[in-house]
């Protein structure tokens, strides 16, 4: 395929600084990578967090944001045998580990000392040409939706390993904090199509119905209610059995720690700047609940998610925009006004 010298994408050079659209010179890929022609790319909070430089990772500077992108592969790198050209395959959070360290011998990538990733410490999708590492690159079916199946790379890879990190059984409770959002409404659908009763936290109207719309039994607006504890814990009968923590507000993490259900799992995802999960830690012995950290997920939870997303179980709630529009998505992150996952076209 005919690949062009240089292409429209969006990147900064300080964090924090002007969010240029602009035209930059296409990579090449190294030996073990593969060329992708992003089409669309899905906006995560994480993106923001890597525009801002609020969390304790530093990042590459100047920097290209994404790692939800969904494309074509357009060329490989010499060492590479497990795609080909035309193959579809997206550029996900996890662009390469070293795979010879404790952790990725446990199928533990993520947690690689020595990660690469997108959008952080490699450039990500938010531009037309991407590079990614040919054994972490996510494969895509062929005839997927690649503007639906972006935010999957991300989003639904998360929550999808989050829920089996909660180790919940069929017909159990399940409480996400957070579901109108991206993540959100992401969980509610996997965590139905796995056999969930769910109950879905958030903020509005607007979420209470796409929560609903998606499978959710259940819906607790925390601008509404009065003593949500209470009320979680009234309508699931004691607690949900596992609580999903997508929200970005330190108080909700911290007040699932009370409503859960005795010996329930608190499940950690989110990642709001410098918070603190606080469990009274009489009620965290006696309740023998459990809190435990879920950090996105490996090669085998990817192809997991995409299968669930290719077999029409999940679908992705997204509004579609242009590249250039990435600075007014952040601005709408920053208000919590985005319902589902905005997704960018990157030929606009």
């Amino acid at each position: 395929m005919s690949v062009p010298k240089t292409q429209k994408a969006v990147i900064f050079e300080t964090n924090g600084g002007p969010l240029m659209y602009k035209d930059i010179p296409v990579p090449v890929p190294k030996p073990n990578e593969i060329l992708i022609n992003v089409k669309y790319s899905g906006v995560c909070h994480t993106d923001l967090h890597a525009w801002k430089g609020d969390w304790p990772l530093a990042t590459k500077l100047p920097l290209v944001g994404g790692h939800e992108g969904a494309g074509v592969v357009v060329a490989k790198g010499s060492n590479v045998t497990n795609f080909e050209i035309g193959d579809l395959a997206g550029n996900k959070w996890l662009n390469g580990s070293c795979m010879g360290c404790e952790y990725c011998q446990q199928g533990a990538e993520p947690n690689c000392p020595d990660a690469d990733l997108s959008g952080y410490t490699h450039d990500g999708s938010f531009q037309q040409y991407a590079t990614a590492d040919a054994v972490q690159a996510a494969k895509i079916p062929k005839g997927t939706d690649l503007a639906g199946v972006a935010p999957i790379l991300c989003a639904g890879v998360t929550v999808y390993k989050a829920l089996k990190t909660a180790e919940l059984r069929p017909g159990q409770w399940v409480a996400i904090s957070g579901a109108g959002g991206g993540l959100g409404s992401l969980a509610v659908q996997y965590a139905v199509a796995m056999g969930l009763r769910v109950l879905g936290i958030d903020g509005g109207d607007e979420k209470a119905s796409l929560v609903k719309s998606l499978g959710g039994e259940a819906f607790v607006d925390f601008t509404k209610t009065k003593d949500v504890v209470a009320e979680i814990q009234k309508i699931t009968n004691g607690g949900p059995h596992g609580v999903i923590n997508v929200s970005v507000s330190p108080a909700a993490i911290s007040q699932s720690c009370q409503y859960v259900r005795t010996l329930g799992k608190v499940v950690l995802v989110g990642l709001p700047a410098d918070a603190v999960c606080e469990s009274p830690v009489f009620e965290h012995v006696v309740k023998s609940i459990q809190i435990r950290g879920s950090y996105v997920g490996n090669r085998q939870d990817t192809a997991e998610a995409i299968d669930f997303f290719t077999r029409g179980l999940v679908k992705s709630p997204i509004k579609i925009v242009g590249l250039s529009e990435l600075a007014e998505v952040y601005k709408l992150m920053e208000k919590g006004a985005i319902v589902g996952r905005y997704v960018l076209d990157t030929s606009k």
